[in-house]
This record gives structure tokens, C-alpha cells and sequence, in this order.
């Protein structure tokens, strides 16, 4: 994300001052002498958004570029870094920082303080929007059974939580998986006894319990899944 306001900013200022190297490193004698120098400052805090209805808000930081001018004059340096400011102020999505730049930022730069303006930048980064995945359950062959809700959920070693595990139940044709602590829900079933086997499937592996273990352990079911070591 940061490197393509990189390539935007150089963009930018080949628009505006044409063939002057542009350099994106720390100030030095090269940069201070005979070009535009993009040197990243700091990260910051991005303006506030709003979000719109229903969707999740964009990731965002703002990026502090200190950019100085040289040339091999001091006017022409001069008239280049008037011009980049007041073209930075054009752009809508530029903010312009005129404040002086503190000389403990010059020292640590190792250069003299000379004439500078700071630009801010947003970066901006979508957030996907969650996959819902759906279940759809299939009537119980015998509507008389009573329904009841099969529970549980699937860890590895050390009783770490596995999320996006697959959880079968073959007979009645059902599936589903975990959620982000493992946890998995059945919601309407026949009696446990009568579901068939459950299987279990997670990074590579297969784990089955049969219906005679399903009636036996209380719910909800901890089921843990052996998984080699990586």
C-alpha cells in the first residue's frame, strides 16, 4: 500500500517539475543538490471516515512524507520547492504541513535544516466482507422424532480451538463448520442416537466418531483432532 503512494508521489512531481531526479530516501548531499527528495517521516492517525450502512469500515493510516528541493542554485532549488507546494495544495487529497520542522528531526537526519514543507497522504485498505456460509437442513425423514440440537466443538493438542473445520453428519446429509473457536451447531437433529457417524476434517485429517460415542459424551461434544506437528 505505502509503496504505491511511493510511485504516485514521483509520479506527481515528474508532472510538476518534469525530468528532476526524485529520490525517496533519508536527505543527503545527492538528493539536497540536485533533486526533490520524498523522504517517509512518520505514519499517523487517517481522518475520520464514515462507514456506510451495512458494510464494514475501510482499514486507514495517513503517511508523512518531509520533501525538500535542490537544485544547482539557490533560487532554482527555491522556485521548485514553491511550486511542488502550491501544487500539493491543489490536490484534494493532499494535506499541506507548514509547521517548522523541529531541528532534533534535522540532527537525526544528520543534515542542516533547510526550506521544507511535510505532505500527508491516506492509505486506505477495503476489509473483506465475511462469508456467511449457510446451511440448509433437509426435512428428518421421520417428522414424529423429536428435534434437538447436536453441539460441540473440535480442538487440537493443547485444546487449541481449530476455526473453518469441516463437521459432517453423512446419513442426514448435513454440514457445516467451525467458527472462529471451534465451535460447531447442529441445530435441529433427530435424537443423537439415530444421526449416524460424525466426521471431522481439518488441515489434511480425518477424524470419525461413531453413534455409540456421539450418545455416550455429554454435549457439548469436546472432540479433539489429532494433527501431526508441522
Amino acid at each position: 500500500m505505502i509503496d504505491e503512494v511511493d510511485q504516485r508521489l514521483k509520479a506527481w512531481v515528474g508532472r510538476i517539475a518534469g525530468d528532476v531526479p526524485v529520490f525517496l530516501g533519508v536527505p543527503d548531499r545527492e538528493s539536497l543538490e540536485r533533486g526533490v527528495c520524498l523522504y517517509l517521516l512518520e505514519l499517523g492517525p487517517p481522518p475520520p471516515v464514515r462507514s456506510g450502512g451495512g458494510s464494514r469500515a475501510p482499514l486507514q493510516i495517513s503517511v508523512c512524507y518531509l520533501i525538500t528541493a535542490g537544485a544547482e542554485s539557490p533560487e532554482r532549488a527555491h522556485r521548485l520547492l514553491g511550486e511542488l507546494v502550491f501544487a500539493a495544495m491543489e490536490e484534494a487529497d493532499f494535506e499541506v504541513e507548514l509547521t517548522p520542522v523541529p531541528t532534533t528531526v534535522w540532527a537525526g537526519l544528520r543534515t542542516a535544516p533547510r526550506p521544507c514543507f511535510r505532505l500527508r497522504v491516506s492509505v486506505r485498505r477495503e476489509r473483506a466482507t465475511p462469508v456467511i456460509h449457510r446451511v440448509l437442513f433437509p426435512a428428518v425423514p421421520q417428522p414424529t422424532t423429536p428435534a434437538e440440537a447436536l453441539l460441540g466443538c473440535v480442538v487440537g493438542p493443547g485444546d487449541v480451538p481449530i476455526p473453518g473445520a469441516l463437521v459432517e453428519l453423512p446419513t442426514l446429509k448435513l454440514t457445516t463448520r467451525t467458527d472462529a473457536q471451534g465451535c460447531f451447531r447442529f441445530p435441529r437433529v433427530p435424537p443423537v442416537a439415530t444421526v449416524g457417524r460424525l466426521e471431522v476434517r481439518a488441515k489434511g485429517e480425518l477424524l470419525e466418531l461413531g453413534p455409540e460415542v456421539l450418545a455416550a459424551e455429554p454435549q457439548p461434544l469436546l472432540i479433539r483432532l489429532p494433527l501431526k506437528e508441522e
